[in-house]
């Protein structure tokens, strides 16, 4: 098979329509067209359904798609390799984490990285959602769970603690709660019944010392916890927030100080293959280095 044009009808199968694969690849969408043709053609099958909103792959093509998506994995965890040859940590590194722990308390620590690794491209990618590691849709993980599959490579960062959180002008207005219970009569502010299994027991408050078969009505429910940080600071309402998410932050007080929501340990995870990379070993330690100076 010609490789150029499996490396075009990978990208279509990717991206669902010619034109957007025309886009990815600086191509006129019938150029793109005009190459998968031709592979078919020499294959003498269809790899595509073809309809007015889109592509579809046949069963051929899903069979082709598979194994060309392994092995453009295979070739990028192989460039990533050679890449790792350098005297330098160099390359590009994708790091994916949640939305609240990414944007809160990784983010303003890249600067430092990059300035002691300028030759490593850093893309973050914030999603609550756990992006697929083995097939390259990051590079590296920070999870707020262990994972499960055998073939990734994990690291204890920290323990998240959990608590209640609220303005103090909220708490002029309504009262602070004295006991949890009397949080049955507050405005409560929860992640929504979306949540992914990234955010387990993120909604805890909504039972936590609820009576009896009961379960407290939010007032609102936001999904994304630095979503769920400004609709408390606005005044709100009351919600259970990690403390990462506050740290430093004067004008949310805690509620119910005695109460210790769920905490969770923090993995740094990555696949096996990449465990030997500079740019993901250099990242691993700076991470560690950074949490060992940090109290949540």
């Amino acid at each position: 098979m010609d490789w150029d044009k499996l490396r075009i009808f990978h990208a279509v199968a990717q991206a669902g329509s010619f034109t957007h694969a025309g886009e990815e690849l600086a191509l006129s969408q019938s150029a793109v067209s005009r190459q998968v043709s031709s592979l078919e053609d020499e294959l003498g099958v269809s790899l595509f359904h073809r309809h007015a909103r889109g592509l579809i792959l046949t069963e051929q093509g899903e069979l082709l798609y598979s194994t060309a998506h392994d092995v453009f994995g295979k070739l990028a965890i192989a460039k990533a390799m050679l890449a790792d040859s350098k005297a330098k940590p160099s390359g590009d590194l994708r790091v994916t984490t949640t939305v609240g722990f990414g944007s809160t308390w990784l983010t303003p620590r890249i600067r430092e990285f990059l300035e002691l690794y300028p030759d490593i491209s850093l893309s973050l990618i914030c999603e609550d959602r756990e992006l697929d590691l083995a097939m390259r849709e990051a590079d590296v993980a920070i999870r707020l769970s262990a994972p499960t599959q055998p073939d990734l490579v994990k690291r204890r960062l920290l323990t998240v603690h959990n608590h209640i959180y609220a303005t103090q002008g909220y708490i002029d207005r309504h009262g602070a709660p004295e006991k949890v219970e009397d949080l049955d009569a507050h405005a409560i502010v929860v992640y929504g019944s979306e949540a992914p299994p990234s955010l387990r027991n993120v909604n805890w408050l909504l039972n936590f010392g609820a009576k009896p078969h009961t379960r407290r009505r939010p007032v609102l429910q936001v999904n994304n916890i630095y979503g769920l940080v400004l609709a408390v600071e606005s005044g709100l309402g009351i919600a259970a927030l990690p403390d990462y998410m506050v740290h430093g932050n004067n004008s949310l007080v805690r509620v119910l100080p005695d109460i210790e929501g769920p905490s969770f340990d923090t993995y740094f995870v990555y696949p096996e293959e990449l465990r030997n990379t500079k740019r993901i070993g250099v990242f691993r330690d700076f991470l560690i280095s950074k949490v060992q100076d940090w109290t949540f």
